[in-house]
């Protein structure tokens, strides 16, 4: 007797993959995407903040397609690929002085897990302080590090130790907590008081390595940190003698409007992680911090086998690159997310469950109402705007925020054609 046959085309598919769309994708080309269904899409996700400069930018085709012909594959234990030394002279100038050497690897998770071992071997110290609500990655020291929601943790306890955490300064999340603050200033002074607190009661300065954050978070909900913050937090880590690691996994890269967040508050990190926008798609990630901090780690101390060694990657960084300059996209993020940030906070004075927009550049957060409510009527609206062609994704905590992630060369009326929707979709739901 035979099994029945299984006609779910997905059911090969492992279903911890949630996805907006059950749809099986052709192509792509720019802000779009075409399902074999016959259907188009606006593509506000961007993979998740990944295809910076769009679906299938002909110039990183270009240069995948040259690439592959020449060289698809060095191993950085046994050989140093050419696009290797390149890309770090390309990353070089765009990161603040002093951070000047590379370790390459395949993911965002990757990079943080490489950035901490880093830290502790470098300091000698076994701790590590996260910020309540970033998202660091899936492997078991990046799922410790991450708080910004328990699905991401949830079942794989205990996770490995020496992990402590602080508030992030989010004034929403403590404005439903009962805090109230005047201004950004006094919300820095109450969560970097805070920070103090947990080097005083939980984790010592001379057994902590490093303070942890995204400078804007991502999954937690797209929140920009006040660069009153930044810079306290800075202060705080200099003070102490910890390293500070900024993961600007999502939110670099020109997203923001700038290459990198952190440097509007004019500091720089000891460690920064990167990931995502490098190289539109391909998986590509990378660490960087000073020569000198970089050294504390000896030959042997870090590795993997695929770790930084696709020289197709590496090209499709080095093409990235040259396409945010040449066509200014981070200056296109600023304009246009300034644009878009202005349309949707004219829905939001019309719906008062839309509570707050925020974000930098094109990295923009709609918060709705606090708990089970708000996620309800996030989930709704992103599942309209879907059914109506348009991706876009949910963050938060408690999952009622939806986040704008269009490519950077987004146009001004593909925006618009989304705005649309959207308008539409909070008729619809709220």
């Amino acid at each position: 007797m035979h099994a029945p046959v299984n006609t779910d085309p997905l059911a090969c598919l492992s279903p911890a993959w949630a996805r907006v769309v059950c749809e099986v994708i052709e192509r792509g080309e720019g802000a779009y995407l075409y399902a074999k269904s016959g259907k188009r899409y606006l593509d506000f996700t961007s993979g998740i903040g990944v295809t910076n400069t769009g679906h299938c930018h002909p110039v990183v085709v270009e240069a995948v397609r040259s690439q592959a012909e020449r060289l698809l594959f060095g191993q950085m234990n046994c050989v140093v690929p050419e696009t290797a030394i390149e890309l770090a002279d390309l990353l070089r100038p765009k990161l603040p002085e002093g951070l000047d050497t590379f370790f390459f690897a395949n993911s965002g998770a990757e990079a943080v897990e490489g950035a901490v071992k880093l830290a502790k071997a470098a300091t000698g110290k076994p701790n590590v302080i996260a910020l309540e609500g970033g998202f660091h990655g899936r492997t078991a020291m990046t799922m410790a590090l991450t708080s910004s929601k328990t699905v991401y943790r949830a079942g794989y306890q205990p996770l490995p130790g020496g992990v402590f955490y602080a508030p992030f300064p989010y004034v929403l999340n403590h404005a439903d907590s009962g805090l109230q603050f005047v201004d950004d200033e006094h919300l820095s002074d109450y969560c970097l008081s805070r920070l103090e607190h947990v080097l005083a009661s939980q984790s010592a300065p001379s057994e902590t390595a490093a303070v942890l954050l995204e400078p804007v978070l991502g999954e937690g909900g797209y929140v920009p940190a006040p660069a009153t913050y930044l810079k306290g937090l800075r202060e705080l880590c200099d003070r102490h003698g910890l390293l500070l690691i900024a993961d600007e996994i999502q939110s670099g890269f020109g997203r923001t409007g700038d290459w990198w967040y952190h440097t509007r508050a004019g500091i720089a990190p000891d460690i920064l992680t990167m990931a995502k926008g490098i190289a539109s798609g391909l998986p590509m990630s990378a660490i960087a911090a000073p020569r000198e901090l970089m050294a504390k780690m000896g030959p042997g101390m870090h590795g993997g086998t695929y770790g930084g060694g696709s020289a197709i990657a590496q090209a499709a960084a080095i093409a990235t690159i040259n396409v945010l300059e040449s066509e200014k996209l981070a200056e296109n993020a600023e304009r246009l997310g300034a644009y878009l940030t202005e349309r949707l906070r004219v829905f939001a004075a019309r719906f008062p469950d839309l509570r707050e927009v925020r974000g930098p550049g094109l990295m923009v957060g709609c918060e709705f109402a606090a708990g089970a409510t708000g996620k309800a009527q996030a989930g709704g609206v992103a599942k309209h705007c879907a059914e109506n062609s348009l991706l876009l994704l949910t963050c938060g905590t408690h999952g009622n925020v939806v986040r704008w992630i269009p490519p950077l060369n987004v146009t001004q009326k593909q925006l618009d054609d989304g705005l649309e929707v959207f308008e539409q979709s909070l008729l619809a739901i709220l």
